[in-house]
């Protein structure tokens, strides 16, 4: 039987790695970010050739509390239900904390922490009432170590991780499940945005930001990759992942080890 997935921030990067794998799985799937029209129908179009299963976008403004519920409300009303809630929306600004613009401040916590509050409280009832459910935050090796010129990002996803922890105690008994995934590095749009920044930040070449900056913090030297997620995502929706809860995975290529 067809779950029903949210993924929010889903039209690139990683949340769309994420989409694919649960609709190549047969899921019906519901996706949300900003993006073209036409990139977004084909993007729609190409999840729904995996495996046949429903996929309706979403234009919800991660900011905007209001269409986030609508969100929440629209994708319950469209397929009965709500299996899977996964946060993924985020937004990136690299600069000195003294210099660090206020309004940037705000949008990354709205977009990459606030969001996922709206999000779950939205969804508690609906998976209480199943007396079942999934909720993954997708965090950061962010949200266990700091790096310099990212206050806002970094702040956010310690935040996020801390309300994964908090969320997994209040519904420990209502057979749902809440976990983060904290990625290390991927080389998603996402990142490619930050690079010039980094580099302007630090006074170095944008190809020394990629090898002296970012994979430097990853020992096997290598970008996690996007369907590497999905993947883990996919494990931590299914039957087998019921007493995983209140805790983070981290897929960072050894980063967060020492």
């Amino acid at each position: 039987m067809s779950r029903t997935i949210v993924i929010t921030g889903s039209t690139s990067g990683i949340g769309l790695a994420i989409a694919a794998a649960f609709a190549q799985h047969g899921d019906n799937v519901v996706i949300n970010g900003f993006g073209e029209a036409s990139e977004i129908e084909a993007t729609a179009a190409r999840l729904r050739s995996l495996a046949g299963g429903r996929v309706l976008y979403h234009s919800a403004d991660m900011t905007r509390p209001t269409e986030i519920t609508n969100l929440i409300d629209t994708a319950a009303a469209t397929f009965g239900a709500i299996d899977v809630l996964i946060n993924n929306a985020g937004i990136q600004y690299v600069e000195k904390l003294e210099d660090f613009p206020v309004e940037k401040w705000d949008l990354i916590i709205a977009t990459n922490l606030t969001s996922s509050f709206h999000t779950i409280r939205a969804a508690i009832p609906l998976m209480k009432s199943a007396r079942k459910g999934r909720i993954i935050n997708i965090a950061s090796a962010h949200s266990l170590v700091a790096s310099p010129f990212k206050s806002a990002y970094v702040a956010a996803k310690h935040g996020l991780l801390g309300l994964t922890k908090t969320a997994a105690l209040e519904l420990a008994e209502s057979g749902i499940t809440v976990n983060a995934i904290c990625p290390g590095y991927v080389l998603t749009p996402l990142v490619e945005k930050q690079i010039p920044d980094t580099a302007r930040a630090r006074g170095i070449s944008e190809e020394q930001v990629k090898t002296e900056v970012l994979l430097t913090a990853q020992p096997t030297r290598e970008f996690v990759k996007a369907d590497e997620i999905g993947a883990l995502a996919l494990y931590l929706a299914g039957e087998h992942a019921g007493q995983i809860t209140g805790t983070h995975i981290s897929i960072d290529g050894g980063w967060t080890a020492a």
